[in-house]
């Protein structure tokens, strides 16, 4: 798998890591064996990033991704970045080096970890990114040792930009996809620039992009494309990338044949994130073995074309733009 280094942070990544929400909750029932065989099988297939969060299964997430860890020899390579903040409600006040320092406490007991390699604030309150306490904060608990670096987790270009100029963030986080095109306004760009790593997150639309849904399709009750398609519980962009379901069906069908022969249209969507070389690293969830190897090969599929990029542009700017662009 091609590699590129993780921003600020200075490690080597391969392009394609795995995202982990998937298997703490919200996605529905992944049990512990299914969890673990997952978390092989990507590594097997050349994954070295894992992306976990405190608040995914109440630290589910983090438990099972420490469980793997162990199970690797020393030196094994594999950088685990985990987020911190959504286990309480989402005012700035809250955002201290106390609770800072008891959040990570937890975060390394889960993980099993005297360090931890990555941490970054889950996507805070706005004004959280323009205190000056809190990044303090944060570059004295680096200094402590209890992690190697920080990054930020954002829901805005915004938010994003806010972030990239600080010195000390090494990475952000942001919804990128064919569907989510205004980080490659300024965002990714800005990130380049300051050798800011970006994390491409939700690459697949919540499943939208893979092509395997139709209006037929129904999730369960414990799955957030159920619950939070209109941002019931956490930000709407969240869930199918914040585009109308039936919008993005008939987007998936313009896509679709663009795809290149030989690579599954999820492959297609992680490579056309790839292609990018602003992002450090694209994290598509899986749930299970054959999934996360599927994701694995697109980090060493040949590029597009831009051509295809163009088409990809085209099909946004058709059907898409006009709902997302300006929200996020």
């Amino acid at each position: 798998m091609q590699e590129r280094i993780l921003g600020r942070t200075g490690a080597p990544v391969g392009v394609v890591g795995l995202g982990a929400w998937q298997l703490g909750a919200d996605w529905g029932e992944v049990d512990e064996e299914q969890a673990l065989a997952t978390l092989t099988a990507a590594h097997e297939a050349g994954v070295t990033f894992i992306d976990t969060a405190d608040v995914y299964g109440d630290g589910r997430s983090e438990r099972l991704v420490g469980q793997f860890l162990r199970g690797l020899p020393d030196g094994h390579g594999v950088t685990v970045a985990t987020k911190m903040g959504r286990r309480v409600p989402q005012e700035a006040s809250r955002y201290t080096l106390d609770n800072f320092r008891a959040w990570n406490d937890r975060s390394r007991e889960n993980l099993g970890v005297d360090t931890l390699d990555l941490v970054q604030l889950h996507c805070p309150p706005s004004e959280v990114y323009a205190t000056d306490e809190v990044f303090d904060a944060l570059d004295l608990m680096v200094a402590e040792g209890r992690m190697k670096a920080y990054g930020v987790s954002v829901e805005t270009a915004a938010e994003a930009l806010t972030a990239i100029a600080r010195p000390g963030v090494a990475t952000v986080q942001i919804i990128f996809n064919m569907l989510r095109l205004k980080p490659l306004d300024d965002v990714l760009p800005a990130a380049e620039k300051m050798g800011v790593g970006i994390i491409a997150r939700v690459p697949l639309a919540s499943g939208l992009l893979s092509g395997r849904y139709d209006e037929h399709t129904t999730f369960g009750a414990d799955d957030h494309r159920t619950y939070n398609r209109h941002g019931e519980a956490f930000d709407q962009g969240e869930t199918f990338s914040g585009v109308d379901y039936g919008t993005g069906l008939a987007a998936v069908r313009r896509l679709a044949p663009l795809r290149p022969e030989g690579l599954t249209m999820t492959q297609f969507a992680l490579r056309w994130i790839i292609d990018h070389p602003a992002v450090s690293v694209v994290i598509p969830g899986a749930r299970n073995a054959e999934q996360a190897r599927g994701n694995a090969a697109a980090g060493s599929a040949e590029p597009l074309d831009a051509a295809t990029h163009d088409a990809v542009r085209a099909v946004y700017d058709d059907l898409v733009r006009a709902s997302v662009h300006s929200r996020w």
